[in-house]
């Protein structure tokens, strides 16, 4: 364990450091595998969505398997550790990401953040304001926080390398092919399950942590709106982000022709262009705490 939580450690420090890797991206290659994978297995039933999953997580998994083995043989396990922890996390680019869209809305440029907001999440920019645009970048900062950081740590303590690789996989064909559309509804089922099981743990370490980071509103917002959300795990964190934030997330969101009506969490008012570095902020610090407690608890 003690090369593992040093290599988480590390990992954290690198994707601090140098962000995502700009060539030859992991996932990014995982992605291309999966849709060469969805044209091949793809049909209109729940069972070859299990098998797509199946097979690409445990094959990921597998893949860790051997980088552990081979990498302790060799007496680099925390070297390689720190590689595949860097290469799955996401916090640095997220919180980019989400720096990026502050910028466009301080200088007034509406249309760019537009553009720009599918980088973060799958929500119609299209009939946005920049009120609307603020509340959707914290939003996904918020659950990416999760996603993107505290999960694959979650995941890399308990199982290594392997299950760092195995949350990632999950994760990406939960955004490839998890989300509700016709093409999905079946076939994207087993991806989209075995997320929510995937994230349960990790979504509500980060929604303490973002407590622990945001002070006393962050859990009295967390334990009254926690469980509004319609998802069992961005609620706890987006009502946590809320609370430390002192805003109010939820109310209405268009996906592509799709309108949803989310309820709403915090009592503050909705979020502004300035608290879209406050939640880049929070999330940053929710990162680090994660890693020192896997220092601390090694």
């Amino acid at each position: 364990m003690r090369g593992s939580a040093e290599g988480l450690v590390g990992g954290v420090v690198l994707d601090a450091f140098l962000g995502d890797p700009r060539r030859w991206h992991p996932v990014a290659g995982f992605g291309r595998v999966a849709s060469a994978g969805e044209r091949f297995v793809y049909g209109d039933s729940r069972w070859r969505g299990v098998v797509y999953t199946g097979v690409l997580v445990g094959g990921a998994g597998a893949l860790g398997v051997v980088i552990e083995r081979v990498s302790r043989r060799f007496g680099v396990h925390g070297l390689a550790t720190a590689g595949v922890t860097w290469a799955v996390l996401g916090g640095t680019s997220l919180g980019r990401e989400g720096l990026a869209m502050a910028r466009a809305l301080e200088r007034g440029d509406l249309a760019a953040a537009r553009e720009r907001l599918p980088h973060l999440c799958a929500r119609d920019p299209k009939g946005l304001d920049a009120p609307g645009v603020a509340r959707a970048v914290v939003e996904s900062v918020a659950e990416n926080t999760s996603d993107a950081s505290v999960a694959p740590l979650v995941w890399g303590a308990v199982a290594g390398i392997p299950g760092l690789l195995m949350y990632r996989a999950a994760n990406t064909l939960d955004a490839m092919v998890g989300y509700r559309s016709p093409r999905y509804e079946r076939f994207g089922w087993a991806s989209a399950r075995l997320d929510d099981v995937a994230n349960w743990v990790p979504a509500r370490v980060t929604g303490g942590l973002v407590v622990v980071c945001g002070g006393s509103e962050a859990w009295r917002i967390l334990r009254r709106d926690g469980k509004k959300h319609p998802s069992p795990n961005a609620g706890q964190v987006e009502a946590a982000f809320a609370g430390a934030l002192g805003v109010r997330l939820g109310g209405v969101n268009a996906y592509g022709g799709r309108v949803e009506r989310r309820p709403e969490m915090g009592d503050g008012k909705a979020p502004e262009v300035r608290d879209i570095r406050r939640a880049v902020g929070l999330s940053a610090a929710v990162t680090f705490a994660a890693a020192a407690l896997i220092g601390v608890l090694r």
